[in-house]
């Protein structure tokens, strides 16, 4: 899941605020790249600074050709201080964008969908008359539909500056078609196909619901066999209760200060977000899974150089290069591939080389812990700048971290930058 209004947020590179695909440092042209990139104990230091600047606990897994490093720091649970391991499941958030943008490319390579059909002629009864027929398949992936995110009228107390909604809803069953008449009720951001788009969770779910016509059965079942069972993932699925399966950590939000003590919300009905923020997964599995997309094996050459044409797309106050549920980042090393994600109290992020040899996926256990200002605005954190150091270090070296520290500091999950109401 990511919203403006939804999740946590961080300021990046050179960029103004928040854009991921800023350049840090033109790519390909960093001394950074030579540098060996797994050093372990440079590593686990790393992640153990995000820990000591405040975050409950963090899982990596770092990967370079042929060699991997599994580090996790800080606690699962802070009541018994049961401690974080590094092959955990994790809820991933929007990450499950790439999984469900990777089934449809799939269905297009298959000729059954067509990326610049209007969304009309699969489900005319959702998206009817007008919008129907401008809004294609296209523009729901890469988030130029401009149909409002639903998550605001579906958690409604947190625009009055209160949390009662997620305690609320905690157990709600809510069927994708209630979400996505939410986000089709709300005023739209822009023209459809106008740039920059306007990221909105209301696209993925009315993706899920484009599979499940044009296929004919589950859309999360349909994933599962065709995305996650050919990418060869074990601990990879869509939770059929509102529990996490397998060994995994306690989920905390803080709400920016307005839940306080941070409340565990790792048992939570999900359906709220559907095929657009339900993946749970490991580190390894994300890894394995964006490598397996970056090197041709569950599209072909053609659907993933359609996944890679990008657009700016307004993420709450800066922009992505968003492709078709992927997005670029340009590292000081060069450019890396994938997306980021969070739900109420888990959060990760996942980036791979374009030929899927540099890799890193991490999550984390706290989320909005950020304080906000009397302007309004998110302020800097530490836990922010720990986490871009690691980042960059995972994927760079050390020569990397340092030419990132020549910029202004660059901090993972650049989506979702708003003001937040109190």
């Amino acid at each position: 899941m990511i919203s403006p209004r939804m999740r946590h947020t961080r300021r990046l590179a050179a960029a103004a605020a928040l854009l991921t695909t800023a350049t840090l440092m033109a790519p390909g042209t960093a001394a950074a790249a030579q540098d060996p990139v797994l050093d372990r104990q440079a590593l686990q230091q790393s992640l153990d600074a995000a820990h000591k600047a405040g975050m409950y606990g963090m899982l990596s897994t770092v990967r370079d050709g042929n060699r991997t490093w599994q580090g996790a720091t800080g606690v699962a649970d802070v009541t018994t201080e049961r401690p974080m391991h590094p092959r955990m499941t994790h809820r991933v958030g929007s990450i499950s964008k790439t999984f469900a943008s990777v089934a449809v490319l799939q269905q297009v390579a298959s000729g059954t969908i067509e990326l610049d059909a209007p969304i009309g002629r699969y489900l005319p009864d959702l998206v009817s008359s007008e919008r129907g027929e401008k809004i294609t398949v296209r523009m729901l992936l890469n988030h130029t539909s401009h149909i409002a995110d639903y998550l605001a009228p579906a958690f409604p107390s947190l625009l009055e500056g209160k949390t009662g909604s997620l305690d609320e809803h905690r157990f709600r069953k809510i069927k994708p078609a209630e979400l996505v008449k939410m986000g089709l009720e709300g005023t739209p951001t822009g023209e459809p196909g106008a740039t920059p788009g306007s990221y909105s969770n209301t696209n993925y779910v009315i993706i899920g619901l484009l599979l499940e016509k044009v296929t004919g059965e589950n859309a999360e079942r349909h994933i599962t066999r065709n995305v996650i069972r050919k990418a060869g993932l074990r601990h990879t699925s869509y939770p059929r209760t509102p529990r996490i399966p397998g060994a995994h950590s306690k989920a905390y939000e803080s709400w920016y200060g307005l839940i306080d003590p941070p409340r565990d919300y790792s048992v939570y009905d999900m359906s709220f977000v559907r095929t657009a923020g339900d993946v749970v997964s490991t580190m390894d599995d994300l890894n394995r899974f964006y490598r397996e997309l970056l090197r041709g094996r569950l599209v072909g050459a053609k659907q993933l150089a359609e996944m890679q044409k990008t657009v700016p797309v307004n993420a709450g106050g800066g922009y992505l290069l968003y492709g078709l549920g992927l997005y670029a980042a340009d590292l000081p090393c060069g450019r890396f591939w994938g997306h980021d994600g969070a739900v109420f109290g888990m959060g990760a992020q996942s980036l791979s080389s374009p030929d899927g040899k540099r890799q890193i996926s991490f999550g984390m256990n706290l989320m909005k812990y950020q304080r906000v200002g009397d302007d309004g605005q998110l302020e800097p954190s530490e836990i922010d700048n720990a986490m871009g150091n690691h980042l960059v270090l995972a994927l760079c070296g050390k020569g990397g971290a340092t030419a990132k520290s020549e910029q202004k500091p660059f901090v993972p999950f650049p989506t979702g930058r708003t003001t937040v109401k109190r």
